[in-house]
């Protein structure tokens, strides 16, 4: 098998699955000894203490997986949770991927390998390429490397025919080196994982409110009176916002939690840290919990906001003074049919009515949080907007104790756009980047990812760049993608670990391997540090304090300036060597383009850091009205056709994105196994498909079909017509050409289906 013809999809190989009953509660003793099991069994004692220590530590690293944010008054000596182990434990590993490994297993052979065999494997530590028509990567020098990049990017018709992706791991400083360097060049192209999920939010917030980002902070939901959590999974994807939900719950605050299976994060805790979690005893989080159907939550949304306008418990004086819109909507939901909500949502109008009165209740300090459950749909902007829409009835935004809460996962994913990582920046910011390097910045749009992966497949796109990230297996249409990527001249993947991008590439392929977030870079006589920004807009520092794990590796903005500097050359007046040296001349330069940043290098020495201004908080509204907009969609649900089910990917609880750390989904009751497809016990019946028996899904979108076969399905709670299966093994069942209206983001959790036994 040559590499051009290396199947894209993970192999179907089943492991063994073994089936317990799912938890009632996240954390507790077992998450501590699986994140001892995971960290010292890949780190080693010395190794491990040492990096767990420093974790999210003031002067210590910020953790690689979810952007949670760190408490502002007292932390911990061990703040961090089981993911956030198992993802240090899987950057801080022993073991090595070499050129003597490339050259002992051939890029079909690793083909075979799992994805969590792969993440087994190690660090990488030299910079690889696979030439033309070659079975193995091979070692190539740093220098060779980068002339190598830059000789086919300078050869290219047009700089839009190149496609630069970035990771939401990279930090701050190599967010903004990336998108100085991509835009020198001369294109927008810059897609990245915020397309595939939080787009939506931005996209909905922006013309809401005015902001794309949260409008609260960690004391804000500790002190609320009413969480709504919908589409979101804290217990796996969060960890840490259970300490918070439950603080928050200790002060008095009741939590509704909307999805349609009931997890084990949002049902209670058992903090780790605590006498009684250790004892096994658990904190109630979710007093209500909502098994809305999967694309139910605008109509459920619909039915909580029609509840306030016929109670009449509107607050009319935030509405008169700072909202626009509000008489189209509530003569919109007037006219809402409760038969119909209750049928599309799957929840009853007494519940609705519930709900919305424990949100007027009190002083109102509702706070509502949401994740890919909401962000992946095709109406997923019209249905974050009636989440804001629910908080402008009740003033419910810009206060304390009340607000929107996007929980966002990757570790600095809303740092990286802050940075200018966007396909379509706002105009202010291409004119402070002119002004501030004097180079012309190209102003028309560019790709996101799907119009990238688009362009690829089209040969539009010859180069493809990713900083970081494991972008065929994040990317929907498996197989298209990996099409997508074969028909490029040259793929370029700034990583620590080999994931399967690596084993489809274009005509030529090339691994740079990178430090991780807990290794120390020293410059001459500096130690270098670099900045994130959390899920609540807290730019803080993060201190690499461990050795790296290979004298060869680079950092990511060491990468991407010598990319830079071989590419540019002469056109180009920027020391990137300089910038590459000292990363407080990088922060010096953010400071002068992105407004926010005053004195950077001073406030981010401060312990904590610093907060990011948010107008949406302050209650001024930086929308075309200058008042938050109240936006009246017509209702929108994705209803299955006879046979259909609908589908939505997620993770199990030993991943983190696309990173498959272990072959368990503890909470869930699944062991060893991954090829899963999570049915209600009636809807397999009907079908007459048993527990654990193969089966094979066919997904449906305009006439087209693809399919994912022998998968084990298992009976699990939930609403009938859903299901559920792990990605990145159904993202092949995700059309390309499926995405949300407006933000573009691709309908995962909204994906038709067939299901029906294996032959």
């Amino acid at each position: 098998m040559s590499a051009s013809t290396i199947s894209a999809q993970p192999p179907e190989k089943l492991t063994g699955i073994q089936v317990g009953k799912s938890k009632h509660s996240a954390a507790g003793v077992p998450a501590v000894a699986n994140s001892l099991k995971h960290v010292y069994g890949s780190s080693g004692l010395l190794r491990g203490t040492s990096a767990m220590l420093k974790l999210n530590q003031t002067g210590g690293f910020d953790c690689p997986s979810c952007a949670w944010p760190d408490p502002e008054d007292h932390r911990s000596a061990f703040e961090f949770c089981e993911n956030g182990a198992k993802a240090i434990a899987s950057e801080t590993t022993k073991s090595r991927v070499t050129p003597e490994f490339f050259a002992e297993n051939s890029v079909a052979e690793l083909a075979e390998w799992s994805d969590y065999e792969m993440d087994q494997a190690g660090r990488i530590t030299q910079p690889v390429v696979l030439k033309p028509g070659a079975s193995h990567y091979e070692a190539i020098e740093w220098d060779d490397a980068f002339d190598l990049i830059a000789r086919e990017l300078n050869a290219l018709a047009s700089p839009d025919e190149a496609v630069f992706y970035t990771s939401g791991r990279a930090t701050n400083e190599a967010a903004f080196l990336y998108q100085l360097f991509v835009r020198h060049y001369g294109t927008n192209n810059l897609p990245d994982c915020s397309n595939m999920c939080h787009e939506s939010s931005g996209s909905a917030l922006n013309q809401s409110v005015g902001v794309g980002k949260g409008t609260v902070t960690l004391k804000d939901l500790e002190t609320a009176e009413t969480i709504l959590i919908m589409g979101q999974n804290p217990g796996t994807n969060h960890p840490r916002m259970l300490s918070s939900l439950q603080r928050a719950v200790e002060n008095g605050a009741t939590i509704i939690a909307v999805n349609p299976m009931k997890e084990a994060g949002l049902t209670g805790f058992m903090h780790p840290q605590q006498v009684k979690g250790v004892l096994g005893m658990s904190t109630p989080l979710a007093k209500h919990f909502l098994q809305v159907n999967l694309n139910g939550d605008q109509a459920l949304l619909k039915g909580i906001a029609k509840t306030l306008v016929e109670d009449g418990t509107l607050d009319t004086a935030f509405i008169t003074e700072h909202v626009t819109g509000f008489e189209t909507y509530r003569d919109h939901l007037r006219s809402q049919d409760w038969a119909e909500l209750e049928k599309l949502s799957g929840i009853q109008r007494d519940v609705m009515q519930m709900v919305a009165r424990q949100a007027a209740s009190g002083e109102r300090k509702l706070i509502t949080c949401w994740a890919m459950g909401l962000t992946q749909h095709k109406n997923a902007v019209a249905t974050i907007q009636e989440v804001v829409n629910l908080h402008l009835l009740l003033g419910a935004i810009g206060r304390e104790s009340a607000g929107l809460c996007p929980v966002r996962g990757h570790s600095n994913v809303q740092g990286d756009r802050t940075m200018g990582i966007f396909e379509k920046m706002p105009e202010w910011f291409i004119d402070n980047l002119e002004r501030e390097f004097q180079f012309s910045v190209p102003r028309h749009h560019g790709w996101d990812t799907v119009a990238a992966i688009q362009a690829m497949h089209e040969g539009r796109g010859k180069v493809f760049y990713a900083l970081g990230g494991n972008f065929l297996q994040a990317t929907p249409d498996t197989e298209y993608t990996g099409e997508a990527l074969r028909r490029c001249n040259l793929t370029v993947h700034v990583c620590t670990k080999l994931n399967r991008s690596h084993l489809v590439t274009g005509r030529t392929g090339l691994i740079l391997p990178c430090l991780g977030r807990s290794e120390w870079e020293v410059r001459g006589d500096l130690t270098q540090f670099c900045t994130v920004e959390n899920s609540m807009s807290v730019v803080h520092a993060s201190h690499g304090h461990l050795e790296p794990a290979s004298p060869h590796l680079l950092s990511e903005p060491a990468i991407v300036a010598r990319t830079a500097a071989a590419t540019l050359g002469s056109r180009s007046k920027v020391d990137w060597a300089a910038l590459a040296g000292d990363y407080d001349l990088i922060r010096d330069h953010i400071e002068r383009v992105i407004p926010g940043f005053e004195k950077f290098n001073d406030r981010v020495r401060e312990p904590g850091g610093f907060y990011l201004p948010n107008t949406a908080r302050q209650r001024v509204w930086k929308t075309a009205s200058g008042k938050a907009e109240m936006h009246t969609h017509p209702l929108q649900v994705l209803v299955p056709g006879p046979g259909q089910l609908i589908l939505q990917t997620f993770r199990s609880h030993d991943q983190f994105n696309t990173t498959i750390y272990g072959l368990n989904d503890r909470y869930r009751g699944i062991g060893n196994e991954r090829r899963i497809i999570f049915m209600n016990p009636e809807d397999m019946k009907e079908r007459k498909i048993g527990p654990l028996e193969p089966v094979d899904i066919t997904s449906h979108f305009q006439g087209e079909t693809r399919e994912a076969q022998r998968f084990l399905a298992v009976p699990y709670d939930q609403p009938r017509g859903n299901c559920a299966a792990y990605f990145p093994e159904a993202n092949v069942l995700v059309p390309i050409g499926s995405f949300a209206d407006v933000s573009l983001t691709p309908t995962s959790k909204s994906v038709l289906v067939t299901v029906q036994p294996s032959a």
